[in-house]
């Protein structure tokens, strides 16, 4: 199963995305199948992450140095199975490249009882609290999704 995040630039949301659903897998035996990739709808390819994404991640013991933009084709979506947009921008640009069927935003698909916003909060630019902000939903939301998976790959 191969599983893409999505954002805008692919430097801030997307990342992190990324790293914390790899991270949440990796504690479900059941889900060591499924990788996980990001990119961007208006992503500049080749871009690394962004400074407050990469210092958030570290803060969280997760590596983004190796992290370089990828600009969201139609290959791509087509490569995936199951595609997670930060917000419904993102979500109406996938499903005009023919992600029809495999693409929610990420709060829908964790199906999260919080009181979150549909869209997950774009930190680019900001101050570093920001960055945590969107942290810390990414990472109840991701924790959410590997749990759907894992049981769904149960049943």
């Amino acid at each position: 199963m191969r599983i893409l995040v999505v954002c805008t630039g692919n430097t801030c949301r997307s990342p992190l995305g990324e790293v914390l659903l790899r991270a949440h897998l990796a504690t479900e035996p059941t889900l060591a199948h499924v990788t996980v990739a990001s990119a961007g709808t208006s992503a500049w390819s080749g871009a690394p992450a962004s400074e407050g994404s990469y210092l958030v991640a570290l803060e969280r013991g997760l590596d983004l140095s190796a992290h370089r933009a990828t600009a969201l084709t139609i290959d791509i979506v087509r490569q995936a199975d199951l595609i997670l947009a930060m917000g419904r921008s993102h979500l109406t640009t996938v499903l005009g490249m023919g992600g029809a069927g495999k693409t929610h935003t990420v709060v829908e698909y964790a199906g999260s009882s919080t009181d979150f916003p549909p869209d997950v909060a774009d930190p680019f630019g900001g101050a570093v609290e920001g960055y945590r902000y969107t942290a810390d939903m990414l990472d109840v939301l991701m924790a959410s999704v590997a749990t759907r998976l894992a049981r769904e790959a149960t049943t």
